[in-house]
């Protein structure tokens, strides 16, 4: 359980951090990239504690899949980003790939 919870904690970490590369202006803002860099740092740390117990396969999976979602998500509601059918299209892909791999296949839990 300690390790999910730890995945959950990175794929959030890693979501603040990408969400404020935006905010940081290619780095050119001090707050904004001081803080992008610390949630990038706590996305790895958390990651590296995360796959002791979860496979690295099915770990990144999850962490990349859910991290992309959640971006576009993101870069909707907050960056006002429009989101076409065939990007819906990817992303629902995406997210039934992380389905398919953490029900069906060998490296899942």
């Amino acid at each position: 359980m300690g390790s999910w919870l730890l995945l959950a904690g990175a794929i959030v970490a890693e979501v603040i951090g990408t969400s404020l590369l935006k905010e940081s202006e290619g780095f050119t803002r001090a707050l904004p990239t001081v803080v992008s860099l610390l949630a990038y740092g706590v996305a790895f740390f958390c990651l590296s504690l995360a796959i002791r117990h979860i496979d690295l396969g099915l770990a990144y999976a999850i962490w990349s899949g859910v991290g992309t979602a959640l971006i576009v998500l993101i870069a909707w509601v907050v960056f006002d980003q429009s989101l076409d059918w065939a990007a819906l299209g990817g992303v629902g892909l995406i997210v039934l790939g992380v389905v398919v791999i953490n029900a069906f296949s060998d490296i899942g839990p």
